[in-house]
């Protein structure tokens, strides 16, 4: 069927045609032109969209194939959700290994953004985890893929975007848990160099960091924020497992609830309401991992324009000077977000040829798509980031440049010789092409 179908971001919009795999034995489907694997479609930008062309759904491949519990090992399709593998997984003594912000990501899709989660500091990427995947071609030809079997395809596959081929299934190493709570501290602090002592006397004794800063801030309390840490407990007490969320924004307001007056009033509240004495608490995976997850279709309250999320990392040698530059021009735009995230990644280094996570600080902020200014600013982020050494996501990307993206990506050049010669995307059209 023919759809218009947006990124989580809601911008852009693209037509395309969509074809739903259900069977991991057949060949794709026959479909004109170019076309593009897709999972949960929580990207947010143009990296899950094929403008003109064929979306190859894997939501019909959600089934699991073999899992351990002894080993921890599973297998499963390609459109089983990392929500579903935890409800599998943590009632037998295993946990995913990485995280992101959303449960609701398919394990296609955290292969092909190499995503990250708040524990990268000790484990690194969600490829690091991988043990295997079969990589189905456009021409029928099918691969075995891990370290040692077509490594090079493995390599380009983890951070490549989709278009190196479908992924079928894949085999993942499970991380042993006492079970599903968390032991957590949370810290309210002033300034920015907080944030950097705190994640230094974190990051040996606590498996997972991060902090939310007010966007807002300037002059001293530039960077301000509250800054949680947590780790795996066998602790239950006599806590209940928390209710799904209920909360749902039921349709998309006119104009953005995203404003300068809601930001202030937001971000003041949040870090009045904050502990301001450390605060120890044993909390349930799912609200603490996933906060967002909570309210369902909360990406409708930037209003029908949708919102752009920026992400960038700096290396540790910059980042404190990065980062105070980039906070203090997003503060002086009078632009941001509800939900602004600080933290660090560690030194493992991830197997993807065009994996985003690498050593330094990262940070991502939500923008509520205003027109010529959100580009505009973003455009002034990007300088910052290059003169940094940084790198910008392109999982949250609908507008880095060309030249943006192969800055944060020197590989891209060697990574074009995997790209499946009928799989495209608006992304790579815009950035490689």
């Amino acid at each position: 069927m023919n759809a218009a179908v947006a990124s989580w971001g809601r911008y852009p919009h693209a037509n395309q045609r969509v074809l739903r795999i259900n069977d991991r034995s057949a060949p794709l489907p026959g479909f004109e032109g170019h076309a593009l694997p897709r999972g949960n479609g929580r990207s947010y930008g143009d990296v899950c969209l094929d403008d003109g062309g064929t979306l190859l759904d894997s939501h019909g491949l959600d089934r699991f194939i073999a899992f351990d519990a002894r080993s921890g090992v599973l297998r499963c399709e390609s459109g089983v959700l990392l929500g579903d593998i935890l409800d599998l997984a943590v009632p037998r003594g295993w946990f995913l290994p990485v995280a992101p912000g959303t449960r609701y990501v398919s394990i296609g899709g955290a292969i092909a953004n190499d995503v990250h989660g708040k524990n990268h500091h000790r484990v690194g990427s969600f490829g690091c985890h991988l043990r295997a995947f079969e990589l189905l071609r456009s021409d029928g030809s099918r691969m075995h893929c891990t370290v040692d079997d077509n490594p090079d395809w493995f390599a380009a596959t983890i951070g490549g975007l989709g278009l190196t081929g479908f992924v079928t299934w894949a085999e993942l190493q499970l991380l042993p848990v006492p079970g599903a709570w968390f032991e957590t501290e949370t810290h309210c602090y002033s300034r920015l160099d907080d944030f950097f002592e705190l994640s230094a006397d974190s990051e040996p004794r606590w498996a997972y960091t991060v902090a939310w800063l007010d966007c807002t801030a300037k002059g001293r309390t530039l960077g301000r924020g509250v800054f949680s840490r947590g780790n795996h407990s066998p602790d239950t007490g006599d806590l209940r497992v928390p209710r799904e969320g209920k909360l749902r924004i039921p349709v998309t307001p006119p104009f953005s609830l995203v404003n300068g007056l809601s930001l202030r009033v937001f971000n003041a509240l949040y870090f009045a309401r904050a502990p301001h004495q450390p605060r120890r608490s044993l909390q349930h995976y799912r609200p603490w991992l996933f906060p967002l997850d909570g309210v369902r279709e909360w990406n409708r309250m930037y209003g029908p324009r949708g919102f752009l999320q920026y992400q960038c990392v700096l290396p540790p040698e910059n980042a404190r000077d990065g980062v105070a530059e980039l906070l203090a021009r997003i503060a002086a735009s009078g632009a941001g977000s509800f939900l602004t995230v600080l933290k660090q990644f560690g030194a493992i280094a991830s197997p993807g040829l065009l994996s985003f996570p690498r050593q330094g600080t990262t940070l991502a902020i939500d923008f509520a798509l205003r027109g010529e200014s959100t580009f505009t600013l973003l455009t002034e982020l990007d300088d910052v980031v290059t003169a940094a050494g940084g790198a910008v996501y392109p999982a949250k990307d609908a507008r880095m440049s060309a030249a943006m993206f192969r800055h944060s990506f020197p590989a891209w050049q060697a990574f074009e010789q995997y790209v499946d010669p009928r799989f495209s995307s608006g992304f790579r059209r815009r950035v490689m092409e």
